[in-house]
């Protein structure tokens, strides 16, 4: 039975409205600033200031700027690992996988949220793209996107026995890079094709992804 001193506790532990709201708009904040500045030129203020909402409380709820830092990219990490082995799983239910289909389950689940309404998917793909370029950031990787990672190369390894798990690591990381270029480059497709409507296709990245992959295998089995 809960009593009176319970519940009181409860509301005071239990963060308003207004507080979720002010967090939201700071991550999202710092979220922009992280993706345009990167981690050591961005400023606590730029963050303040772009959510709208006093330097302190950017603190109060961050902590220190690594910390921030940390949350921002931790907060979509968990859904974006269950969408993408919720993919994994419905096709596997469907019958055998191929290289194809494995990575099919990788991209499209972040390609469907950066092609969303919301605009932060983007600058969510930048800031990946700086944690996996820089081993400053290696704890972040190995706790947030490893482990689905090598879901995906237990599928790859199943596929290809013979073949050590360093060749389809160098595959998987390879094709990590695409998709982020994907994300982030697509206006140099425009450009380097010299047409202003030019767009990059989900189709082709997997298959671009699927064939390079392919051929590295087929490369160490030989």
């Amino acid at each position: 039975m809960m009593t009176k001193k319970t519940t009181e506790k409860q509301r005071l532990r239990a963060p308003s409205k207004r507080s979720l709201a002010s967090r939201s708009r700071i991550l999202d904040a710092a979220e922009t600033v992280f993706a345009r500045d990167g981690f050591e030129g961005a400023k606590v203020r730029d963050i303040a200031a772009l959510a709208e909402v006093p330097l302190g409380l950017v603190n109060h709820h961050g902590g220190s700027k690594e910390a921030l830092f940390r949350e921002v990219v931790e907060r979509r990490a968990e859904e974006l690992a269950r969408l993408r082995l919720e993919a994994l799983a419905q096709a596997k239910g469907q019958g055998p996988l191929d290289l194809t289909a494995i990575l099919g389950c990788f991209f499209r689940p972040y390609l469907a949220k950066a092609a969303g309404s919301d605009p932060q998917w983007l600058a969510y793909a930048r800031l990946v793209a700086m944690v996996s370029a820089d081993p400053a950031w290696a704890d972040i990787s190995t706790d947030l996107f490893d482990p689905t990672a090598q879901r995906f190369m237990d599928e790859i390894c199943a596929l290809h026995p013979k073949v050590s798990r360093a060749v389809v690591a160098e595959g998987v990381v390879y094709s990590v890079a695409a998709l982020l270029a994907f994300l982030t480059s697509e206006w140099r497709i425009a450009a380097l094709a010299s047409q202003s409507d030019a767009q990059a296709s989900v189709e082709g990245l997997v298959a671009f992804c699927a064939a390079g992959c392919a051929a590295r295998i087929a490369q160490a089995e030989t």
